[in-house]
């Protein structure tokens, strides 16, 4: 009874923060506006992985807003999807890595943090909320509840079992297990969400309530397989040689980049520069997806009354630092993502450089939907910066970047590694480890452009970067940096690995 009473009352003072919102969004009429939110699959954006999405920026980024400064709490699927559902940073939502034991879906997950994800108060909102695509990576499996289970706050449910695929996988439908094969007309996954999502707004065609539709596609991750019409595309392209790319990590690198050999072989360096072509390959489905879901949008009149955010959970490197394909590193080209806003009160084709983060995404869902954000929330509503981004906003100078580093018992094919490597693939080249764990403080000001990070491991080891001096994150700079300078981003990072709510905002 108690219990119904506090949820009651949660949803008035919702629907009294509504009222409020729709003025500052410019809605005369005080209708909810619809929200689309696509998420893609390590997609990067320092690498340039928006340039093959010509229809996306033509409809999204043209008629909105660019974040040009967005970066992610962890550079790792599950614990980033985490914190763009509950707005919390990794130590607080408590999903570490990718395994069932690092809480990925588990039970621990579904009776605590899943229970306040963004979607369960746009359903006290009176929204619709209908879900596509791949969830944490641990989803529908017998350890976590297996396909009968729907997370809290979708009325419809297609969630992939497992990571990303794009044939032969099994979905579940409203809890109800769904098996596909190869059969690129039936089966081509991103195809499969496309269709799902224009089937769900068909049916929202003279609907007057309010929609929410999350649609999480498998590219760009791998296994990297395209639609068959675009095989073809990019033929010529190669990973980017940045600065970074094929270089040792050096002495003054955490101990996992000193252990990578460089430079790469040649079979590792073809073998990432055809992942790269296959991962933008698999963005061109992407860009129909989001044509397709504009076109319906706007067959149906909703468009003009509907936001569609677009980023992704992670960044991506190709051979920066010798590491031939993954993501897990604190460096740039893992923690930037891209992010595109458009909708009904958001001017056209301005790009913004405030640093914005993954754990903004939820607030901002709420507010946009015209509720107001709980404290336990880590993350800041962009709404302010959205409406107003002519005009100075108050805004954060730092950030936390979390990751705690997986390592196997043997590594299949690769005898002579240590037991705490992971990810070894090509060549046994090996992207993560047990202790490449660590936390950091990203500070982004209009003068200062810092990256300071803390491993634990038995070197307490420290990177510390300028990257205004050095934007690619060559020199670790922590042996000749201000003594005074040190101690105040590690007084910074402490306050930031233990925040919470209000005081990570601060």
């Amino acid at each position: 009874m108690a219990a119904a009473l506090i949820l009651l009352l949660r949803h008035k003072i919702l629907l009294l923060v509504a009222a409020a919102v729709f003025s500052v969004l410019g809605d005369a009429e005080g209708t909810q506006s619809n929200i689309v939110l696509v998420l893609t699959d390590d997609q990067d954006q320092v690498l340039g992985s928006m340039a093959p999405l010509v229809k996306t920026r033509k409809l999204i980024q043209e008629q909105g807003v660019s974040f040009d400064n967005m970066f992610v709490a962890s550079p790792l699927c599950c614990p980033s999807r985490a914190s763009i559902l509950t707005g919390m940073y990794v130590h607080n939502h408590k999903t570490l890595n990718n395994s069932v034991n690092g809480n990925c879906a588990s039970k621990n997950w579904q009776q605590g943090p899943e229970k306040q994800t963004f979607n369960t108060y746009l359903k006290e909102l009176g929204y619709k909320t209908y879900y596509a695509g791949k969830y944490l990576n641990k989803y529908g499996m017998s350890a976590t509840g297996g396909t009968q289970y729907v997370p809290p706050g979708w009325d419809s449910w297609l969630g992939l079992v497992g990571n990303s695929k794009y044939y032969n996988y099994t979905v579940s439908v409203n809890g109800k297990a769904e098996k596909h094969g190869g059969d690129y007309k039936e089966d081509y996954f991103t195809d499969v969400i496309t269709r799902s999502a224009v089937s769900f707004l068909e049916e929202q065609s003279s609907s007057k309530q309010p929609f929410f539709i999350m649609l999480a596609t498998p590219a760009c991750h791998g296994p990297f397989t395209p639609a068959p019409q675009y095989n073809n595309s990019f033929n010529k392209t190669t990973a980017p040689r940045t600065q970074s790319y094929n270089k040792p990590g050096g002495k003054s690198k955490h101990w996992l980049l000193r252990s990578t050999p460089s430079p790469m072989s040649a079979s590792s360096v073809a073998y990432s520069d055809d992942v790269f072509r296959n991962r933008w390959r698999t963005l061109l489905s992407v860009d129909d997806l989001v044509e397709q879901v504009v076109v319906t949008l706007d067959k149906h009149k909703h468009l003009s009354n509907t936001y569609i955010i677009f980023t992704s959970d992670n960044g991506y490197h190709h051979g920066q630092f010798s590491l031939p394909i993954d993501k897990r590193q604190l460096y740039e080209f893992d923690i930037r993502v891209p992010l595109l806003v458009r909708g009904p009160g958001i001017p056209s084709n301005k790009s913004l450089t405030n640093p914005v983060v993954s754990i903004d995404l939820a607030p901002t869902v709420i507010e946009l939907a015209g509720g107001k954000a709980p404290s336990s929330m880590d993350g800041r509503s962009l709404l302010p910066l959205l409406v107003r981004c002519t005009k100075p906003v108050e805004w954060r100078s730092d950030f936390l970047v979390e990751h705690l580093g997986e390592g196997h018992g043997s590594i299949d094919g690769c005898p002579a590694l240590d037991p705490g490597m992971a990810d070894c693939t090509p060549n046994c080249v090996c992207e993560d480890s047990w202790n490449n764990t660590y936390s950091c403080v990203r500070t982004l000001t209009t003068s200062r452009d810092f990256m300071f990070c803390e491993f634990r491991d038995s070197e307490a080891f420290v990177e510390f970067y300028d990257l205004n001096k050095d934007p690619a994150q060559l020199n670790n700079m922590v042996e000749t940096a201000d003594h005074k300078e040190l101690l105040a981003q590690q007084k910074r990072l402490e306050t930031l690995t233990f925040c919470s709510g209000d005081s990570c905002r601060k």
